[in-house]
């Protein structure tokens, strides 16, 4: 059963004209958790973090392959930021109205002020498919890579390539 906050995720793909391929599974919380699911789910799969700057009056969400590792220190210079960490609880909701272990680029159709700026990893446009939770961590979609491109271009949130 959809909720509200997922089923936007479906309207909102279908509006564009985005295929996408749904997996559903146990709640998930890590990547670990994820790679240990006994579902075949083929493309990229995606990690995503939510951060923000020292005075935390500006907030990125980092797309990234699920193996890689981020050093904040190497990013917060390669963007041109102050430090950078990762925000609470409290923010991830206010901003893309998500819960933790759901953190997803389709959050920011929450983002009615456009305030998040999205990083993504240059790496992912390798993928042909790439993998991401619809708002919730029982669900999985996958969609063309370029179709995510399309998403984020229509969402119309800051964003960059990043070298991570």
């Amino acid at each position: 059963m959809s909720t509200t906050n997922e089923q936007k995720v479906y309207e909102i793909l279908d509006l564009l004209g985005i295929k996408y391929t749904k997996y559903e599974h146990n709640p998930i919380y890590t990547v670990e958790e994820a790679k240990n699911l006994d579902i075949d789910i083929p493309g990229g799969h995606c990690k995503n973090l939510f951060i923000r700057n020292r005075k935390g009056d500006t907030h990125y969400l980092v797309v990234l392959d699920e193996n890689k590792r981020v050093d904040l220190k190497a990013l917060d210079k390669q963007i041109g930021s102050t430090r950078l960490s990762f925000a609470s609880e409290e923010r991830l909701y206010k901003y893309l109205k998500l819960t933790p272990g759901s953190v997803t680029p389709f959050g920011l159709i929450n983002d009615s002020n456009r305030e998040v700026i999205v990083l993504i990893d240059k790496d992912l446009a390798n993928q042909d498919i790439v993998n991401f939770h619809p708002n919730v961590n029982t669900a999985t979609i996958g969609i063309s890579y370029k179709d995510f491109e399309k998403f984020i271009l229509w969402r119309k949130n800051g964003f960059k390539y990043i070298d991570i």
